[in-house]
């Protein structure tokens, strides 16, 4: 057994793993799954719940960046500044909700990750109805990168704490203030590599962090992220994402109620 994870229960996670990864690069939700699965499947507590997830969003956001800068969403200007001012202010509330997640014990932990999972689907269906509004965000301007940079304290925090991807937070907040889905997309993965970095350094040093299963569980992930983003290129993506909304907003009471 991998981190005392039954033989059965790692088949089901390594499945899950993968169409985490899709979700990723596809509509930006994705790596909630992989923390909601620990939760779920395994005993595991939440400090190596969180860190073992957020060693395998280092990977994925490595890859995903990537496959965005190769689409050309993260080669102009604003796409550059977008993603900088996002990682920085990204990394910093990483570190705050790591300390956060030693304050909190396991059935705390349900209750909050159940809560953002709901709140995130209530985002993400939002997106469904508005992202077609497009404002032209401009995020050079004083007043748009501090909104940036709001989103990514944020985000940060929320990764740092529950172990979350960035992606699930940052790409429904950016498109809600105007920002064109797919930028959206390819800025999030960037930043996520900066948060789930500087999360895993933390949990590292704590000691929580199952390597092994964050190999196991990644592997897949890695693939479903390729996928995801292939797929984001050449499909409309509304009715998967309002689907999305619905199953997040299921899970979220789910968790609480576990």
């Amino acid at each position: 057994m991998i981190a005392g994870v039954p033989a059965a229960t790692l088949a089901l996670l390594v499945v899950l793993s993968l169409f985490a990864g899709v979700g990723i690069t596809a509509v930006g939700p994705g790596g909630v799954f992989i923390t909601i699965a620990l939760v779920a499947l395994t005993d595991l507590p939440p400090p190596v719940v969180v860190g073992t997830a957020s060693a395998t969003f280092v990977a994925t956001g490595l890859v995903g960046t990537e496959s965005y800068r190769r689409s050309g969403e993260l080669d102009s200007h604003t796409g550059r500044w977008m993603a900088g001012v996002l990682s920085l202010t990204g990394l910093v509330g990483a570190l705050v909700g790591v300390r956060l997640n030693a304050l909190v014990d396991a059935a705390t932990f349900r209750v909050l990750l159940g809560v953002f999972v709901s709140l995130t689907g209530v985002l993400v269906y939002y997106r469904t109805r508005h992202a077609s509004v497009e404002d032209d965000y401009d995020v050079t301007a004083v007043r748009g990168t501090l909104g940036v940079a709001g989103i990514g304290g944020f985000v940060g925090v929320s990764g740092g704490l529950l172990g979350v991807g960035g992606p699930v937070l940052a790409v429904p907040l950016l498109v809600a203030v105007g920002v064109p889905m797919l930028v959206a997309v390819g800025v999030a993965q960037l930043q996520s590599v900066f948060v789930a970095a500087f999360a895993t350094l933390g949990y590292l040093a704590q000691g929580a962090v199952s390597w092994p299963l964050a190999v196991a569980i990644g592997i897949p992930e890695i693939a479903g992220v390729v996928a995801g983003w292939k797929l984001a290129q050449s499909v409309n993506s509304r009715r998967l994402i309002r689907a999305l909304a619905v199953l997040l907003l299921v899970l979220g009471p789910y968790i609480v109620l576990r």
